[in-house]
């Protein structure tokens, strides 16, 4: 088993996310302290056309457990231990077959909850698609993921989505436009400066009862400024006030929708809560750790097992809670920074590899469908040391998306010195 530095920086990395998220807590609690005691006028964000809800799988998830390619032979002789059996191979176990999509790829039985929505046409899936990074490192093919980016090279510092901001019109004048629900901002969002990171939407609230007094010199203070500081007070109080008036912690799912009590699950909720309310919001990032699958990946049960019950679980909840007339208004985007390996490691895992998959969930994906330039599993077809070589480049799912759902129209803004190669999945 090959395990390299990345994975330990990549641990350390998220015990510092976490006590920097227990800073910002407490950011979070000084700043209700302070300004929760302004009332500010209520917006009226007009939140049209489609909102891009972004989740990155960080770990590099393996996409060929997820979506298996089970019509491959080497697949199965490369996995004895950890593969997923054929939809009718009588010889295994039910739940030990993966489920049938198109005759050749399947999809994992964790994700049984998504299967209605490929199959009502909501659910699309790309295959052997990654990016053109080489290093296998979880930190360089994140970042380089999230800044819109082929190679790790060039001086281009701002993520793609903050590009896409910059240079597309805000549909609506709202402190909503794009939102992260997590602690920390995601590269994806570097540079955007009408992006806010939130950890839980609760936790900014306006208390009616207050001080009017310093309500209004607090409103006060901020009205008139054109400074930088003048600007972020209006804005943070515009936001404190619009979340307070519509109550997040109140919040009910509809149409019976019931979401896990993961970090996931209830980042979903709150963005659900976000489209209903009608607030502007334009685009969420959502994460979601530990797909880093060396050891114990297993196949029906074991860590992937259960990263994936709780994927699909979060994804079918969404999609149901906001039903289909919303669903045409959002495009769920799920992606990873590279697959794994096709061998099986000695631990029961798989290291880490190239090619991965994307998901893509909303009324505006040409679902039902498998998309790949498939290159096969042979060893004669493989990239070394054994990995599946990637034949769509990620910019061309997420540039569709842009052109085809929001209507952008500077996408060489976006993805400098690339030109998309469209696949028709919108």
């Amino acid at each position: 088993m090959a395990l390299d530095h990345s994975c330990e920086d990549y641990r350390r990395t998220t015990r510092r996310s976490l006590l920097m998220g227990a800073g910002i807590s407490s950011v979070a609690w000084m700043t209700r302290s302070a300004l929760s005691q302004v009332g500010v006028r209520p917006g009226n964000a007009d939140a049209g056309g489609d909102i891009v809800v972004s989740i990155f799988l960080r770990g590099g998830a393996d996409g060929m457990s997820v979506v298996v390619p089970y019509g491959e032979d080497a697949y199965h002789r490369a996995r004895p231990n950890i593969g997923l059996a054929r939809p009718n191979d009588n010889s295994a176990a039910a739940n030990a077959r993966c489920l049938d999509l198109d005759g050749f790829f399947g999809l994992n039985p964790a994700l049984a909850p998504l299967l209605p929505l490929y199959k009502d046409g909501h659910l699309a899936v790309v295959h052997a698609v990654g990016s053109g990074d080489q290093t296998r490192s979880h930190f360089e093919a994140m970042n380089l993921m999230e800044r819109g980016l082929g190679q790790p090279v060039g001086d281009v510092a701002s993520g793609w989505l903050a590009r896409h901001l910059a240079s597309s019109p805000p549909r609506a004048a709202s402190p909503l436009r794009a939102v992260s629900i997590s602690s920390t901002m995601p590269d994806s969002l570097r540079g955007a400066t009408d992006a806010l990171a939130i950890e839980s939407l609760d936790r900014f609230r306006i208390d009616s009862d207050q001080d009017a007094a310093v309500r209004q010199s607090l409103a006060s203070l901020y009205k008139h400024g054109k400074d930088a500081m003048s600007i972020a007070g209006r804005e943070t109080l515009d936001v404190l006030d619009t979340l307070n008036r519509l109550d997040p912690k109140s919040y009910k799912a509809a149409n019976g929708a019931t979401y896990p009590v993961s970090d996931l699950g209830q980042g979903l909720r709150q963005v659900a809560f976000l489209v209903r309310a009608n607030v502007g919001l334009e685009v969420a990032c959502l994460d979601r750790g530990g797909w880093d699958t060396h050891v114990v990946q297993g196949a029906t049960t074991g860590l992937l097992a259960l990263q994936l019950d709780d994927l699909g679980a979060c994804l079918a909840a969404f999609a149901a809670d906001l039903g289909s007339d919303l669903m045409k208004r959002v495009s769920v985007v799920v992606q990873t920074e590279f697959g794994r390996r096709l061998q099986e490691n000695t631990s029961l895992g798989t290291d880490h590899g190239r090619a991965s998959m994307m998901l893509l969930i909303g009324g505006g994906f040409k679902g039902g469908k498998v998309y790949s330039q498939w290159p096969g599993l042979e060893e004669h077809q493989l990239e070394d040391p054994g990995d599946l070589k990637v034949t769509t480049d990620y910019r061309d799912v997420l540039a569709e998306v842009l052109t085809k759902r929001v209507q952008h129209a500077n996408l060489g803004q976006v993805f400098p010195g690339y030109v998309p190669n469209p696949l028709g999945v919108c």
